[in-house]
């Protein structure tokens, strides 16, 4: 077997909470048969098999009685071009934001609105991500999953991966799918999405008036750079709730109660209510109890200031969620995965 398997090994590096627990067994795939070997042998061992990316997306509050299989496949290649549409693989351990410059590089536009989110190629599907107008469904192209129950691998369409917001099949069919490879289809002539959030201000004021995708990617690099702490630094997994939506009713009750509440009306009748707004008004920002707190930049974000355990950032969570439910009557829902 090519497979190294590992008994006991910490995960702190491998996820971005920082948060020090042990996996019973560890293993990285650099192969789809790597993916293969690894399912078998915790078959084998009577093992259950976690399979993570970047660790960007995860709240670790125990030990893992698992075999946590950790994808490290590396992989780009052009798969068609057509001199305007062209469609990009790659491979599931690819880091994104490496990717999406390097995307950027071929002079291919797309992903530049995504620019600086953590993880890897093969998370993004799973939950949809999204950042400054542009969700990974804008782009996508397809790509290749190998059924855990079957143990054929299968091509997935966009529609057929059910995207929605932070959402998609593979989030509602967890312990299912391992994404293998994911296609994207970029364009060689900018469409430039740049009316979201303060990326054309930010333009504006850096005397970019005709920018490019580069210069879109790198003024939201230096957005996010100020908002959001880097887990190098300080441990986090970015955006920690999701945008609660809402119904038209209650989103103008509290409109007419909290004049300054940031809100946008959705296709469907619903509202969506920015989560960090409302925790900011609750004055969660800034707060830290031992080594679990919420940034003082940003409320959306919960952070290890060191020795957090996945418990303590836990329940803090849950504190916030509970206050929030109580002062605004609106549910947030959290964005990593707990084990």
């Amino acid at each position: 077997m090519s497979l190294q398997v590992q008994s006991q090994v910490s995960l702190k590096p491998f996820n971005s909470f920082g948060v020090d627990v042990q996996a019973r067994l560890f293993a990285e795939a650099h192969s789809d048969s790597d993916v293969r070997e690894a399912l078998a042998y915790g078959a084998a061992q009577q093992v259950p098999v976690l399979v993570i990316g970047g660790g960007s997306n995860l709240l670790l509050t125990a030990d893992i009685d698992s075999l946590v299989l950790r994808m490290a496949t590396r992989g780009i290649r052009v798969l068609s071009d057509d001199g305007s549409k062209v469609v990009v693989e790659a491979e599931a351990g690819e880091p994104w934001h490496p990717f999406v410059q390097h995307t950027l590089a071929q002079g291919l536009s797309g992903l530049e609105n995504l620019s600086l989110i953590p993880g890897t190629v093969g998370a993004a599907p799973m939950q949809n991500i999204g950042a400054y107008g542009v969700e990974i469904k804008d782009v996508f192209a397809g790509l290749t999953a190998l059924d855990r129950y079957s143990g054929e691998t299968r091509d997935f369409n966009l529609q057929e991966c059910n995207f929605a917001y932070r959402d998609s099949l593979f989030k509602q069919e967890p312990g299912r799918w391992v994404i293998l490879r994911v296609r994207f289809v970029l364009d060689r002539i900018e469409h430039l999405h740049l009316e979201y959030g303060p990326v054309r201000q930010r333009l504006t004021e850096q005397g970019i008036d005709h920018p490019t995708a580069t210069d879109v990617s790198q003024a939201i690099c230096s957005i996010r750079s100020e908002k959001l702490p880097d887990p190098a630094v300080l441990g986090n997994a970015g955006s920690f709730f999701k945008n609660p939506l809402v119904s038209a009713a209650l989103a103008a009750r509290l409109k007419g109660e909290y004049p300054d509440l940031v809100a946008y009306a959705q296709a469907d009748g619903q509202v969506k209510l920015a989560a960090g707004w409302l925790i900011e008004r609750a004055g969660w920002k800034g707060f830290r109890e031992a080594d679990a707190g919420v940034h003082k930049l940003q409320a959306l974000v919960l952070v290890n200031y060191g020795s957090a355990t996945g418990l303590q950032l836990f329940d803090l969570a849950q504190r916030i969620q509970k206050d929030i439910s109580a002062r605004f009557n609106v549910d947030l829902e959290m964005e990593p995965n707990r084990y």
